[in-house]
């Protein structure tokens, strides 16, 4: 796969590939199949997808905030092991936040754990490149998680407010 990345929202049909993605990130919560079945046909205007000669080789899959429809949510980021070093993270974050903002999204919030320092990086990377404010605090701690099921904290990024 050595194509230009095309960067459209994902389609039912894109649902195995992108939890196979995420699967082999090795980094990621991994979903069931069939939650990112659900997440390509109910969340497609909110996320992307990168194809390389139509197969997808990375994603972002993230939600408007039913209660301040003004936030867009980035539920995961994973590219596939073929592409990762290329900035296609950033592409695939920039590509769906300028359709968003063009709808009247201001703030990406996303959470990370605080051991993943490559997502640290993205979205500090992508608050500089859009010359907003981050801010970042503890939103869950392990003790929220069920018990017995190994998780970190996870940390609440606020990014914005995104203009044009």
């Amino acid at each position: 796969m050595s194509g230009k990345h095309l960067i459209e929202s994902p389609t039912k049909a894109d649902g195995a590939a992108l939890w196979r993605i995420a699967r082999d990130s090795q980094k990621l919560d991994l979903n069931s199949p069939y939650a990112y079945l659900l997440w390509c046909k109910d969340f497609a205007e909110t996320s992307v997808v990168a194809r390389v000669d139509g197969e997808p080789v990375g994603f972002v899959i993230a939600y408007r905030r039913p209660s301040a429809p003004d936030v867009a949510l980035v539920w995961q980021v994973a590219v596939d092991a073929s592409q990762r070093g290329k900035g296609l993270a950033g592409q695939l974050l920039d590509s769906l936040y300028t359709r968003l903002v063009g709808e009247g999204v201001r703030y990406l919030e996303t959470t990370i754990t605080p051991d993943n320092a490559a997502s640290i990086r993205l979205f500090e990377s992508f608050a500089k490149r859009w010359d907003a404010d981050l801010e970042h605090r503890r939103l869950f701690e392990v003790a929220d998680f069920p018990q017995g099921e190994a998780h970190e904290p996870e940390d609440l990024y606020r990014i914005g407010p995104l203009r044009r």
